[in-house]
Formats: C-alpha cells, structure tokens, sequence
C-alpha cells in the first residue's frame, strides 16, 4: 500500500515529537508500506515567523505578501530535514522535498494560494528508490512567477490531501494532537463523543463551522479526488479501530444519524453596512469589492426599510479578514454611500450539522426551542440541506453547545 501522512505542528514540536513521528512512520514501512510524509512547521515557529514579519510591515499589499510567503515557508522546509535525518538515522532511505521541487503548482494568490496542479509521477518514481519521502506543507509555486506560494494556515493538511490524490495512495492518515473527530469540542462537554466515520459533506461543514480538526480546502480536495482519509492521534497507539474515517454518503454507516455534530466559531466578525441609497447591482459592487481583497464571505443577509428607499447588509466573515473588509470597503463608500459601517467581533457561531436533517423534520424547531429555553438571542439564522447555523453573543457560545449537545441526545447515540 502507499500511505500519505500527515504531521501538524504539535506532532512535530520538538526533536523528542519528530522522534516519535519517525517511529509511526517506521511502523507502516515495517508493514511493507511505501510512504509519502507531508509535514507542517514545529509549533509555535510559523507564529514567530508572522509576527517578524508584521514588525517590518503592514502585510496589506501584494508585494509583501510575497516576501511573507517566502518566510514563513521556511517553518515547514526545517521539520522536512529533520525528520528526514532522523529517519537515516534509524536505518531507513529518506529524502525531503519542498513544496517547488515535486512541484505543486498554485495560483497567484499571496498567502492563500490555491493548488492548481500536482506531478506525481516525480515523487512514485523518487519512492522506487527509497523507504520514505517527507514533503514540506503549507507551500508550492506560483506556476507564473516562479515564486513560493503559501496555502493559508492549516494548508499542510490540504498539500497531503492533494498531494495522495496525485500519487493514487491508498489512504491519507492526518495525524494531530486529538483522537479524531467528535460530535463536538471536547473541551466544551465530557459527553462529546468520537465518531468512527463521518461524511466528506458533513466534515466540510463542520470544518467551515468552526472546528479545528481539518481544514476546510482539504476536505473540499478529498471529497473532489475520493482521497481516504483518516484523522488521528499522533500521540496514542495506532489500532484498526483508531481515529476518524471520511466516507462517501453511499458508504454504508451502519447508524443513519439524523444530527452528526456541534460546531462552534469564535472567531467570526458581523459587518453591517447601515442606511444605503437602493439600486439595482449594490449587492455586487458591495460583494465585488470583498472578492478583489480576497475576502470570504459567510452569512449576508439584507434589509429594506419600510419606505423601500434605504437598505442595510450585514454579513459576516473571519476576524484575520477584517482589515482587508474595510480596505475595500473604503474603496466603495463613494458609491454605495453608507451612512454607518459597524464591526462587531463579540459573536459565536453555532451549527448543527448531520446528512440526515435533509430527510428529517423538526430540527431547527428543536434547536430554536433549546436556545430560547435557555434564553440565548439569536442574531442570525442560515441554512442548507444538512446544517443550521445561527450567530449568538459570544459569552453564550458554550453553553449553546451543551445545551444542543443535549437536545439532540448525541451522547446517547450509537457512535460507529
């Protein structure tokens, strides 16, 4: 079998961890797998890296988000090599690999690239001669400039996705600090409970919701390519039985959950543009403006005053997204006329997630009807097929997740 692995940054956080990260890997080449490790930057140093740079600059133009990604690319390109030694050193042919060698072309996105291509045939021919390959996250080229590119944080887990997809491996491990995924945060309740599989569609929402556990671009990327992946422990012995399974929605899950999970985000801002004269094609000069400053743009909902003349658009975005919004909202103001900008950052969002609330009734009255009976205001409300999503103050935020954790009674579901 070909196995693509991955290790984050608390795997990898000092030489001891890269030790014990050579011993996992050690343990799939002892059963005659071949091996392909894609790790990120040793915790704490892409931080260090970041805040060097925003010493010297501001970071809000092109050309220095450059310079940014050649630094803090760096983190990734050290883990790479001292893994790779250290696996010399017990015995094993290794060899590292940066993100521009294979290579993994991306975009021309500063910062926040996004693959566009992976050659796999330079790594399957490069593993014919050698028991492992360790690759540096987080990074790639810019097929036009020639210039490394990063992929945005938790990027190292969308290179392994990518990069099992280009060289057909038979199964991706993401090896973290927890056991796999959960019904929610359980640092939020003790009844939060570890799933065995859960869908690629149910895992994107959750990711996209708030949970830390995957990012969002890889999940996307496993779920276009069908990449297997299972999320785990780098710390806890690896069973037949351990961490989280992504699977297709036709995959047989023995319990057809109608709820899967809670997610919760902190780190959500709420952005109103308050009293705007209407007009047809507002909404996209508004939104026209985000997408130019790279913006992503979650909830929006708009308003119309009662006399039909005046609107206001709220929507809601990241909190690292929010000096580009009023950059490029100060690029417009001249022609949406605003009277009042408000940003405000003192929110949570909450989602419940599950594939099977497409077929089932009575979800949201159930959710709603939890948070009113603990008198928790709702300021938001959107939905799609398989997730509910409301925004509520954030001093709230953690009692929502127990008190819906509750409602929907996932700690006494079968977990499979």
């Amino acid at each position: 079998m070909l196995i693509v692995q991955k290790f984050g940054g608390t795997s990898v956080g000092d030489i001891d961890r890269i030790k014990n990260v050579a011993k996992k890997v050690k343990a799939e080449i002892d059963q005659n797998n071949k091996v392909i490790v894609v790790v990120s930057a040793m915790s704490g140093v892409t931080n260090q890296l970041v805040g060097y740079c925003k010493q010297v600059s501001d970071l809000t133009k092109d050309a220095a988000l450059e310079e940014y990604d050649s630094i803090v690319s760096s983190g990734e390109q050290v883990t790479s090599g001292l893994l790779a030694l250290e696996m010399q050193s017990i015995g094993f042919k290794a060899r590292s690999f940066l993100g521009w060698q294979i290579p993994i072309q991306t975009d021309g996105t500063p910062s926040k690239a996004t693959i566009e291509a992976i050659d796999g045939d330079l790594l399957n021919k490069t593993l014919e001669d050698y028991d492992v390959l360790i690759v540096a996250g987080f990074q790639g080229i810019d097929g036009i400039s020639g210039r490394i590119a990063t992929l945005g944080r938790g990027g190292s887990d969308t290179s392994a996705v990518a990069i099992a997809a280009a060289v057909k491996a038979d199964r991706c491990d993401i090896f973290t600090d927890v056991d796999g995924v959960y019904t929610t945060d359980p640092r939020i309740t003790d009844k939060a409970r570890r799933l065995r599989k859960v869908t690629y569609e149910e895992m994107l929402e959750m990711a996209y919701s708030g949970s830390k556990v995957l990012q969002t671009r890889s999940v996307s990327t496993a779920m276009s390519h069908n990449v297997r992946v299972r999320v785990l422990s780098t710390f806890e012995e690896t069973t037949e039985n351990s961490g989280t399974l992504l699977v297709n929605n036709n995959e047989d899950i023995m319990e057809r959950r109608i709820v899967t999970g809670i997610s919760c985000s902190k780190n959500e801002v709420h952005v109103t543009l308050e009293k705007m004269p209407d007009h047809p094609g507002l909404s996209a000069v508004i939104f026209g403006a985000l997408a130019e400053k790279q913006v992503n743009v979650d909830m929006i909902v708009q308003n119309i005053s009662f006399d039909g003349k005046r609107i206001d658009i709220t929507f809601t975005t990241s909190k690292d997204e929010v000096e580009r919004v009023k950059e490029a909202i100060n690029d417009i103001k001249d022609e949406v006329h605003f009277e009042t900008l408000k940003i405000d950052d003192n929110i949570a969002k909450i989602s419940v997630i599950g594939v099977g609330m497409a077929s089932n009734v009575g979800i949201a009255h159930t959710m709603f009807k939890a948070m009113a009976d603990k008198s928790i205001n709702m300021l938001l409300i959107s939905t799609s097929e398989i997730k509910i999503s409301t925004l509520i103050p954030k001093e709230y935020a953690e009692l929502a997740v127990r008190v819906l954790h509750d409602a929907f009674e996932l700690e006494k579901r079968r977990v499979e």
